[in-house]
């Protein structure tokens, strides 16, 4: 009998995991860590959501079998919001699935629509699931930049002249996870064009929808006129209402890949538990204060992070949007890695974060920074930081 498993050995270990383990082994010991590591909200959701879903898991009929693709009135939901938020009209029967989040959704959507030596155009660094997604379906990947400049279109156009098979799925993420690169309505109309013309499915990850800073809104790719021709895209209750724990979220856009994401969940799942789909329901047809106060408050936390950051000797970039900056190390820690680094802060400065190059190797050399702390702690952390960085530099 064999323990060498197909899938596993193409899997390395979860570099993110181990700072994880560190992290979960100081705060058993008793310290104080300030976790800035993961994208977890620290915010509950809306009250009048937690109140629909305890109104719905009271009543006796609530608890059977879901449905795998969603309930109707929540992809109807989904529907309505892309048309208020995007001027997209979407069919809630053909259009759209709802999926235990964007992760097992991007996962599902591997297993269903790649095969073993199908090669898979995906950005890097990149948000782990975009990778191995399909390489646990059994598929190659070939990475492409993040930066949506020049450079990113002539890396397209050399993997499909140079690569055997062509590639058949390009995988986007903006804003991006871990770097939060955005991107504008025209790089989405030049990456509808170029898809079609390249016959590539597109399947977009738009999880930080609602997450955009400075008054400068994110875009959705289905805003391009053909774009459900050759694209879909994955979105998230999470980060928008606070409600990761919830695992909700969304495939919408194009039928054929919709029809075989709904297709391969009916072999897998049952759908999530009908109450919580009822609460999103509400979340998403109710207020949208919450939202709008859930952007100001990661766009406050950010500027006192980038604020407090530099003033302590390490300089990082203001992103746009998501709630993660994308930093590189900080001078004198540049030879030592970002595992290494973030282990490190960890261990002296009671600071989690995440290592770059558990995103992939082009992510080595920076850390993703999240802002899930209030101000006081992410101030307290740059503090931590500053001394850090006096004790340690150089060694």
């Amino acid at each position: 009998m064999s323990d060498e498993f197909y899938r596993i050995k193409r899997m390395p270990p979860y570099v993110i995991a181990e700072v994880n383990a560190m992290r979960h082994a100081a705060r058993q010991a008793g310290r104080d860590i300030i976790d800035l590591g993961m994208g977890n909200p620290d915010q509950p959701p809306p009250q009048h959501v937690i109140d629909k879903l305890c109104e719905v898991a009271a009543k006796p009929t609530a608890h059977g079998y879901s449905q795998s693709k969603g309930i109707p009135g929540l992809r109807k939901a989904q529907a309505n919001y892309y048309g208020r938020r995007f001027n997209v009209d979407l069919d809630p029967e053909r259009e759209v699935v709802v999926t235990m989040g964007s992760k097992e959704g991007l996962s599902s959507m591997a297993t269903a629509i790649s095969a073993p030596g199908d090669v898979i155009l995906a950005p890097s660094p990149a948000y782990p699931i975009h990778t191995y997604g399909f390489i646990i379906a059994g598929a190659t990947i070939r990475s492409v930049p993040t930066t949506p400049d020049e450079r990113y279109w002539k890396a397209l156009d050399n993997a499909m002249a140079y690569t055997v098979p062509r590639p058949t799925v390009l995988v986007v993420n903006y804003p991006s996870n871990p770097t939060a690169e955005t991107v504008d309505l025209a790089f989405y109309e030049r990456l509808v064009d170029w898809a079609r013309e390249n016959k590539v499915w597109v399947l977009s990850d738009l999880a930080y929808s609602e997450l955009y800073y400075d008054g400068k809104p994110t875009r959705s790719i289905l805003e391009v006129p053909g774009a459900k021709d050759v694209a879909v895209e994955f979105t998230s209750m999470s980060k928008t209402f606070s409600m990761a724990g919830w695992r909700i979220g969304f495939c919408v856009g194009n039928r054929e890949l919709v029809a075989a994401l709904t297709r391969v969940k009916s072999y897998l799942d049952y759908g999530a538990f009908t109450p919580i789909q009822a609460a999103a329901c509400a979340a998403l047809n109710g207020q949208q204060d919450v939202v709008e106060q859930n952007r100001l408050r990661y766009q406050n936390r950010r500027d006192v992070m980038v604020e407090s950051f530099t003033r302590a000797g390490w300089p990082i970039p203001n992103p746009p949007a998501s709630m993660f900056t994308w930093a590189k190390l900080p001078p004198g820690f540049e030879e030592m890695g970002s595992l290494e680094f973030s282990k490190q802060l960890l261990e002296h400065a009671g600071v989690a974060v995440a290592a770059g190059v558990g995103f992939g190797e082009e992510g080595e050399g920076f850390v993703r920074i999240a802002m899930v702390e209030n101000e006081q702690r992410i101030r307290q952390a740059a503090r931590n930081v500053k001394r850090f960085l006096a004790e340690h530099a150089g060694g």
